[in-house]
């Protein structure tokens, strides 16, 4: 009985592949007896699949090509440092632009800014409007004065109340959901937007 092999690597099995196929035999079936030899640890029947084409398209090599950035990721405290002091001053800046300003590699300011630094972009929540000290004061003092009218005059006071919506007019192009995103760690409280943030 065979006994399963208790460690590997992609690499070896994508060779076992490679062998397999220039034998002519099925995917399926090679991944049907890879499964028998590595057990959980095999290869997915997709994954079988994918590198089989490969290697009927001419692919000879049985590693992974690296992506485009990996390359040359070097990460030194100084370009992290330069990269925080970028998104710091300025929340809502890209990749592409800390990438620009400190000449490095868009997978390098990728991966400082979300690896390292583990900044994430967030989109600013929308609220019903932000008040500010002295309109919440204001508004306190208004409800305050029309208790005070109630209890003078009555219920004949709450006859005379006109009531209405209140309507509100944009003068400025409102502010996109994607414009609106920040870098912010996942601890830091998420950022909001007033849904009415300019008087009528």
């Amino acid at each position: 009985m065979a006994t399963p092999l208790a460690t590997c690597t992609k690499d070896e099995q994508r060779s076992v592949i490679r062998f397999l196929r220039s034998e002519g035999v099925k995917p399926i079936e090679i991944h049907r007896r890879m499964k028998v030899q590595y057990g959980f640890v095999c290869l997915s029947l997709q994954q079988v699949y994918e590198w089989t084409r490969k290697f009927m398209n001419g692919i000879s090599s049985v590693t992974d090509s690296p992506r485009s950035g990996q390359a040359h990721r070097i990460v030194t405290p100084e370009g992290t440092a330069a990269v925080e002091a970028i998104v710091k001053e300025n929340r809502h800046v890209t990749v592409n632009k800390i990438a620009a300003h400190l000449d490095m590699s868009h997978g390098s300011a990728h991966h400082i800014v979300h690896d390292v630094l583990q900044f994430h972009n967030v989109s600013a929540r929308w609220v019903p409007r932000q008040l500010t000290a002295e309109l919440k004061e204001r508004r306190v003092d208004d409800c305050q004065e029309l208790l005070k009218r109630f209890e003078a005059e009555g219920d004949g006071f709450l006859g005379r109340i006109v009531t209405g919506e209140e309507t509100w007019v944009h003068y400025h192009q409102p502010e996109t959901k994607k414009a609106s995103k920040e870098w912010r760690h996942t601890s830091s409280p998420e950022p909001k937007k007033s849904a009415h943030n300019h008087l009528r």
